[in-house]
Formats: C-alpha cells, structure tokens, sequence
C-alpha cells in the first residue's frame, strides 16, 4: 500500500479583482507556465470571483491546477438573490471552496456557526473547504491567538467525523499581516501552524494531524515564500495581492 504523505499547495485567492478579459490572460498564462512545471505532488488552486469560475475549470480540465471558488451560502438551493450554493460548485466541477476568510468574517459579520453549516454544505457534494482561521491584532497582543484559533476551529470544523475532516484545508491568516505587506515571522507562523496540528491530534488523533495541509496566508511574496514554506508546519500559502500576478504567483509556486 502506499504510504499517504501530506499534500503541499498553493491557493491564489483573487478576491474582487480583474476583469473577464484580465482573468483570461492571468488564467492562461498561470496555465502555461504550470504546463512545464513537474509540481511533484503538490496542487496550485486558482480562486477566481465566482463569475470566471466556468472559463477556470475549462481550462484547468487540460491543465495543472484545480480551481475553486470564494464562497457559498450553505443551501443548495432558494430565495437568495446573490448568493452561489454548493451544488452549483459542483456543477461546474470545482474542487475547493475557501470558507471562513477574514474579510467575510469582518465585512459580512459570519460567525463559526455559519460557517459549520457552510462546511458541511460543500463536504455534502465532495467539495474540500480551505477552512481559514486566524486572529486580529488586538487579540495577537493581548496573548489571545491561541484561543481564537481553538474556538474557531472546533465550532467550525471539529465537529466533523475523521473522514469529513480529513478532506479540510486549513489556512491560518494572521489578520494584522493581510494586505499590510506585515507578515508574520517565520517562527510566529510556525508556531501556530504547530499549535494547530497539535489541535487536530487531540481530536483525530497522530495521523489525521500529520496528513493534514495547513497554508499560511498574510502577505506571503516572492520574497519570504522560501523562508515560510521551510517550516516543517507550513505546507504552502493562500495567498491575496501576489496571486494577482502571474510571475509573482509563480515565483511563490516554486518555494514549495
């Protein structure tokens, strides 16, 4: 049998950004450059907004990356104007979901018990969740990260039976360092990506924890990608600003 290792990854995270025509030329020319890459094992994600979703997958179907999406709201389907639901994701064939991110959490006030229910809406149609926890900078300096990053992940995630959980993506977003071009130390990154699998291995148990991929996302660049990804803890990025650029993207690519 073949022995399971964790799986390394890079997630670009476009947020609201790029036009169709812009989207198209970021796409296929991240596509291109991947088709001459060997990624040994490890995934690029392109989270694109939802409305280039369907342009991602056509050409992600022939090329080296999966493709996933921002959000859902946590039904298939209903009376509610604006939203995407999982099945819809799953239509188009799109393999991640990035749920829990900073930014929803602030701007659109979603708490972790929405986010349990989003979860499970995506696991439903075999959709893995890059699950994103992390905390702001008053809680980081009066000492609080660690209990922040608990709370978050065992009323989100933590409820989940081990082969539910075991298709989770976590992302740890210090939320002082995204889009401050501040990001966390190497060590500080570390240490949480640690405490985190250690978390796991008190709910799942060694093995669970070990397979898990855990990226860290915070103005991850070109530039300190290497330093990061060396950590043992530290399995890849999701990463805002430098995927919206094509060499910038790439280059963090190949500190994997």
């Amino acid at each position: 049998m073949k022995k399971e290792i964790r799986k390394k990854m890079v997630a670009g995270n476009w947020k609201m950004n790029k036009t169709f025509e812009e989207a198209e030329k970021l796409i296929t020319e991240i596509a291109d450059a991947l088709d001459e890459v060997d990624l040994k094992g490890a995934e690029v994600v392109l989270c694109p907004p939802s409305i280039y979703l369907e342009m991602a997958t056509d050409v992600a179907y022939e090329s080296n990356f999966k493709v996933g999406a921002q959000n859902i709201y946590p039904l298939d389907e209903g009376a509610f104007t604006g939203e995407i639901s999982p099945l819809m994701l799953k239509a188009l064939k799109v393999d991640y979901c990035i749920i829990g991110h900073s930014e929803r959490r602030k701007y659109f006030h979603e708490q972790n018990d929405f986010l349990s229910q989003k979860v499970d809406a995506l696991l439903k149609h075999d959709i893995h969740p890059i699950f994103c926890c992390g905390e702001i900078l008053p809680e980081r300096e009066a000492n609080q990260h660690f209990e922040v990053v608990k709370k978050q992940l065992e009323e989100s995630v933590f409820h989940l039976d081990e082969k539910g959980f075991k298709k989770i993506v976590i992302a740890y977003e210090p939320v002082w360092a995204i889009g401050t071009g501040v990001n966390a130390t190497s060590g500080q990154a570390q240490e949480m990506h640690a405490y985190i699998r250690e978390l796991i291995a008190k709910q799942y148990g060694a093995e669970v924890a070990k397979l898990t991929t855990i990226l860290y996302g915070g103005s991850c660049n070109g530039k300190n990608a290497s330093e990061l990804f060396s950590n043992p803890d530290v399995d890849g990025g999701l990463i805002g600003g430098a995927s919206l650029k094509a060499k910038d993207f790439l280059l963090i690519i190949s500190a994997l």
